[in-house]
């Protein structure tokens, strides 16, 4: 596992419950995510692709944030390899956006291509994670998000 520099603002106020977007075109890989995630006492809320993702964030073209009155979004875990839109383009605009820049975005991958790694890493990803995600990579994101939100 590969991390990035834990110097960004994560956006996490003491005692709120995390909220997680987690990204990924494969049922079984988001669900998975999900339960680990809500394992760790996060609140998740998922999209099949990156375009469902932008949408949800209010940063497709738009710009209404669909959550629906629920809480920001303080952690985006993606898959890198998506049809249509891969996960290094989703953290690609995430971090163009003025108003969601500061969110922290894990990109996850069952390839580990060093190349790769420090593509992410270098645009901003916060973490990378190989696939399948375990409870213990779960486990140190929520950490770090209570610890970094204080």
């Amino acid at each position: 596992m590969a991390s990035g520099s834990t110097s960004s603002n994560w956006v996490m106020e003491s005692g709120d419950i995390p909220h997680v977007l987690a990204v990924d075109d494969s049922l079984v890989d988001r669900k998975l995510v999900e339960k680990l995630l809500r394992n760790s006492c996060c609140k998740v809320t998922t999209a099949e692709n990156g375009p469902k993702a932008l949408e949800l964030l209010g940063l497709s073209s738009g710009g209404q944030n669909t959550l629906n009155g629920r809480s920001k979004v303080n952690l985006v875990i993606t898959d890198y390899c998506m049809p249509g839109m891969t996960g290094y383009e989703l953290l690609k605009k995430i971090k163009q956006s003025s108003v969601m820049k500061e969110v922290p975005v894990v990109i996850m991958s069952s390839e580990n291509i060093p190349t790769r790694v420090n593509k992410c890493l270098e645009e901003g990803a916060q973490m990378f994670i190989l696939k399948p995600l375990k409870q213990s990579d779960v486990k140190q994101l929520t950490c770090q998000l209570m610890n970094l939100g204080r």
